[in-house]
């Protein structure tokens, strides 16, 4: 199991809870429909295809938290975050597991 986190970029959960408790900039990257339909609370929507020309929206976050329905398209949106020198990027996975923590 700890190979497949890996690549795909997810944690361990509680890792996820305490980067979240600590409040974390958390990003659903999902379509703007599908963003209607149920986030995380307190996440903002920049979709995958745009994440790369909003990048201004990321810089000075402490850590943050990348998450859709099924954790590939985070896991795409954490690969860009790092080739534009991010560092502090988790791959939550589903919004639900990432909502599971949010108070």
């Amino acid at each position: 199991m700890g190979l497949f986190q890996n690549l795909f970029g997810g944690g361990q959960t509680a890792d996820l809870k305490i980067i979240i408790e600590q409040g974390a900039f958390l990003v659903d990257v999902r379509e703007p429909g599908e963003f209607a339909d149920g986030t995380a609370k307190g996440a903002v929507n920049i979709p995958l295809g745009s994440v790369a020309t909003q990048l201004a929206k990321f810089k000075g976050k402490d850590s943050i938290v990348v998450f859709c329905r099924s954790g590939n398209r985070s896991g795409q949106a954490k690969t860009i975050l790092e080739q534009n020198g991010f560092k502090n990027i988790v791959n939550g996975g589903t919004w639900e597991n990432v909502n599971q923590f949010v108070k």
